[in-house]
């Protein structure tokens, strides 16, 4: 049994050692190249592969896998807006996930983005490159007292709830299918224009399924508190950002924290020689602002999350090769 991985990174190298020394009868290769039609080829020979979202799979790609004989996919992360799944039906593609990585990392980040914002630590940061060390007039808020908005309660979310809660928050939260775990807590509003206009604080934390693209768009923004503050460790998609930077511009928006853009592939992971290198306008509209924290979408990013994200893909890959059900399948029968 062979499977070949795509996108290694060097920080990955540890923990598919570790996989590969307790799996002796499972062989396993890897590139550090993204899966595109051109590196498709070095999965030939392999039965199955396991990949990591960057960009969109095509699908003349996939259709070479098809043609090696490869049915079973899985990717190490949780973002599948990259596939089309019409052609992974056409192709008759098994596909797996992993849904979690590691809720905590992302949950942990997402209050330090909101700290950082009310602290105003970033005001400090060019403060003290200025060799201006007077706190006045600077001055911060408060977590606690404070209203909390989350969208979204899955296993993320609710992590940030609890947080929030432990901080003095009042939290409120919307979600389509609320969390049981959650829902003895009060928490809940039965729509999100309730939650957008009640919050202090919003932080959204859904998949992007299509009909999510753009959620939270000039409408919502409009319905918000004047000044509040607005968080996005989920999808760059699901927010407008021509309508976040009007809203910044407009005041309405009094700060935001992105771990994740809509074009970020043109940007993140990538390195600049200088700020003005690069060639997106909105990540140039929002980069200069006192008010905004970009952060290159590692939220996700601590050494148990990277360890769950090699161990649960290549563990789902080698259950279907085996015949077995994989722990984190995908149903591709719907979008």
């Amino acid at each position: 049994m062979k499977i070949y991985l795509y996108g290694i990174r060097e920080d990955e190298k540890e923990y598919l050692r570790q996989w590969d020394a307790a799996h002796p009868d499972v062989e396993i290769d890897y590139t550090h190249e993204i899966f595109t039609e051109e590196t498709a080829e070095l999965a030939e020979g392999s039965d199955g592969v396991v990949m990591v979202q960057t960009q969109p799979y095509s699908r003349a790609a996939l259709e070479k896998l098809h043609d090696f004989g490869i049915s079973k996919i899985s990717v190490r992360n949780v973002g599948l807006d990259g596939f089309d799944f019409q052609d992974l039906r056409d192709f008759d593609f098994s596909l797996t996930y992993v849904p979690v990585y590691s809720p905590n990392a992302i949950a942990e980040h997402t209050t330090s983005l909101i700290l950082r914002l009310l602290r105003r630590v970033p005001e400090f940061d060019k403060k003290f490159a200025n060799a201006d060390f007077r706190w006045f007039p600077t001055i911060g808020e408060e977590i606690h007292g404070k209203t909390v908005g989350i969208i979204g309660t899955g296993h993320i979310g609710s992590v940030v709830a609890r947080i929030m809660a432990a901080f003095g928050a009042k939290v409120i939260a919307y979600d389509i299918a609320p969390n049981p775990a959650l829902e003895n807590l009060g928490i809940y509003v039965d729509t999100l224009d309730e939650l957008l206009e009640q919050s202090d604080i919003i932080t959204i934390h859904t998949p992007l399924a299509k009909k999510d693209i753009h959620m939270i768009d000039a409408d919502a923004f409009a319905k918000m508190k004047d000044g509040v503050i607005f968080i996005n460790c989920a999808r760059g998609g699901l927010v407008d950002t021509d309508a976040l930077i009007k809203a910044l511009d407009s005041g309405k928006v009094g700060g935001a924290a992105l771990d994740v853009l809509e074009s970020e592939n043109d940007v993140f992971q990538k390195k600049f020689d200088k700020i003005e290198d690069v060639k997106d306008p909105q990540f140039q509209a929002l980069i200069n602002r006192d008010n905004v924290i970009i952060t290159p979408h590692t939220a996700f990013y601590t050494t148990t999350a990277v360890h769950n994200m090699i161990f649960d893909s290549l563990n789902d890959n080698q259950r279907m090769l085996e015949g077995k059900a994989p722990k984190y399948p995908v149903d591709i029968s719907v979008e």
